[in-house]
């Protein structure tokens, strides 16, 4: 089957991606719906725009839908552009990262069935902690953000989401209730190298900004280094 993954740079929907793949489709292209405002309720936006590099490295082509970051405006943004991109790139269906949140799949269900595409969501519903494990053993090099819970301070924007990260954010689920996976909104991630990159992402310089109780890193400077 030819797929499009619709894609936020951060660890799920690159998992997703392996997964897709792994399981024998054909990874056609990368789908960004990039919101205007910076508090869009359905869509990731730190860093965004550097998705295309991303697919740069994975060896497809990137497709940017510019969305008004309103809600429910930008599902239907999101929908209306789907039908075009199917008939262009000829994609059977479009894979999603999505694990817990009914509110996101729900809404992509909706866009692929307008679209007449399938709707696939290989993380759906499974333990949190076992896919970053799985992450982790597939050598996801994956970077905090974003924050914005509980327990989460200046301190982890740029840290990466590695082995002792993960105990840490079971401590903070037991002490605060945050979901392992971010999603919730808690954190946003970026990953700079997984098994389907030709090339690792490596970051040279970030901004940071922190208002309050939340925060985020936009990254400034970065190279594409070959792998082996």
């Amino acid at each position: 089957m030819r797929v499009a993954v619709l894609y936020s740079g951060g660890k799920d929907s690159n998992l997703a991606a392996w997964r897709a793949k792994s399981d024998g489709h054909e990874l056609v292209c990368l789908i960004s719906a990039s919101p205007i405002r910076a508090d869009s309720y359905m869509f990731h936006v730190p860093n965004i725009k550097l998705a295309r590099y991303q697919a740069r490295s994975i060896g497809v082509p990137w497709i940017e839908i510019e969305v008004s970051g309103s809600k429910e405006l930008e599902v239907s943004e999101l929908a209306e552009a789907l039908p075009g991109i199917a008939e262009s790139q000829r994609i059977d269906a479009i894979v999603s990262g999505a694990i817990a949140s009914r509110y996101q799949k729900e809404r992509v269900d909706k866009a692929c069935q307008k679209a007449g595409l399938l709707h696939l969501h290989p993380l759906w519903q499974q333990d949190e902690e076992s896919m970053i494990r799985e992450m982790l053993g597939l050598g996801f090099e994956t970077y905090f953000v974003s924050v914005s819970a509980e327990g989460l301070g200046q301190e982890w924007l740029g840290r990466r989401l590695d082995l002792d990260a993960l105990r840490d954010l079971l401590r903070l689920r037991s002490k605060h209730g945050i979901n392992v996976s971010g999603e919730g909104g808690e954190y946003e991630t970026f990953v700079c190298d997984m098994p389907l990159f030709r090339d690792r992402i490596m970051i040279t310089s970030t901004r940071k900004s922190w208002q309050r109780t939340s925060g985020s890193i936009e990254i400034t400077g970065f190279q594409l280094v070959r792998k082996g």
